[in-house]
């Protein structure tokens, strides 16, 4: 089984590609070969050993379908690839929309609709939460900059103000909102979201859900460490009921299909959780999954190759992750041969 994962951009805002790999290639079951895709001839999973047999640069998701595809197309052409991973948020909508054409030259996915990363979108996120008695945050959308002078009353600093894909920041008055605005308008365009600012305690939950409504397995994790980007650096599995009910409620009423995490904070104010985000694909910290007792990445390899996979009824508590820094060291002409080939 030759298998493609994206995101092997390892650095301090990681990305969910190693940890993916990690995890399969922990199973016991599995046989094959895993293909790194690449946007960057520095993402350091190029470089670290025993991860990806061989790496290939695709073309960025704002180059268009066309490029994408082509690439892939030349791509499995040398490998045979039975199945690609895509575990960006930004590179999701392109990869769901090429998955019929990808099956049609036997490259298998395992992906959500359309409509399910719709629903989850951060600007959506509220209504959906709304129509299914799930606690949310409230928030506001910013389509121009004359909207940043239009924040109803209701909210009051501090603020959280975030972007559609990646980025937030906490701001404490006007001039720091504005600033933040801009920041995150630059880089990731409209719209900009502001979001009520709860005081509390992160939660997050990494889960696969099958399509049907059924959650396959889910892990609940504390952050212990949180760094200026808001990521977490240290964190610890939790027997929490409260939480993974509300976690497999969102599977439910989503349907969801593919893997997921689900971003909470607990208030202080009033002990309840409230669903900050829905990231559409396995986080950073996934590999804390199988080392807990569920391998959800490999699962989710299973599930796209048709197999049945009974769901995982439960995991070790007090499991910890930590992360650290380490540096690689390589040779100039790895580079060199990324940087003007496009593989290694």
């Amino acid at each position: 089984m030759n298998i493609a994962v994206t995101s092997l951009n390892a650095t301090d805002n990681p990305g969910p590609g190693i940890p993916v790999i990690r995890s399969i290639k922990e199973a016991e079951d599995f046989k094959g070969n895993i293909i790194g895709l690449i946007y960057d001839s520095l993402e350091p999973g190029i470089y670290m050993k025993d991860m990806a047999k061989k790496c290939y640069v695709i073309p960025y998701p704002s180059s268009g379908l066309t490029h994408l595809y082509d690439r892939l197309a030349f791509i499995h052409e040398k490998e045979k690839l039975d199945l690609i991973i895509p575990c960006l948020d930004s590179e999701l909508y392109g990869f769901v929309k090429l998955q019929d054409k990808l099956a049609s030259i036997g490259i298998k996915t395992y992906l959500p609709t359309i409509e399910q990363l719709n629903i989850r979108a951060k600007d959506k996120l509220f209504d959906f939460c709304e129509e299914n008695g799930i606690k949310a945050p409230k928030n506001f959308m910013l389509t121009s900059l004359r909207d940043i002078y239009s924040i109803p009353k209701e909210f009051e600093y501090p603020l959280v103000v975030k972007g559609i894909f990646y980025d937030a920041y906490i701001v404490n008055n006007f001039e720091e909102a504005l600033s933040a605005f801009n920041k995150i308008k630059t880089r990731w365009g409209f719209p900009v979201i502001v979001q009520e600012y709860l005081k509390g305690d992160e939660f997050n939950v990494v889960a696969l859900g099958d399509g049907t409504g059924e959650t396959i397995g889910a892990v609940a994790m504390r952050k212990l460490y949180i760094t200026e980007k808001g990521k977490g650096w240290a964190g610890t599995t939790i027997d929490d009921n409260i939480l993974m009910e509300l976690s497999h409620k969102v599977i439910e009423k989503l349907k969801w299909k593919s893997g997921m995490e689900l971003e909470y904070i607990k208030s202080l104010k009033t002990g309840e959780y409230y669903l900050l985000e829905i990231n559409p694909r396995f986080p950073a910290w996934v590999y804390l999954a199988p080392s807990a007792g569920q391998n959800l990445p490999f699962a989710l390899v299973k599930l796209a190759m048709g197999e049945k996979v009974e769901p995982f009824t439960n995991y070790n508590i007090g499991t910890i992750f930590v992360r650290s820094s380490w540096d690689l060291i390589t040779d100039m002409s790895k580079f060199e041969k990324i940087a003007t080939m496009g593989e290694i």
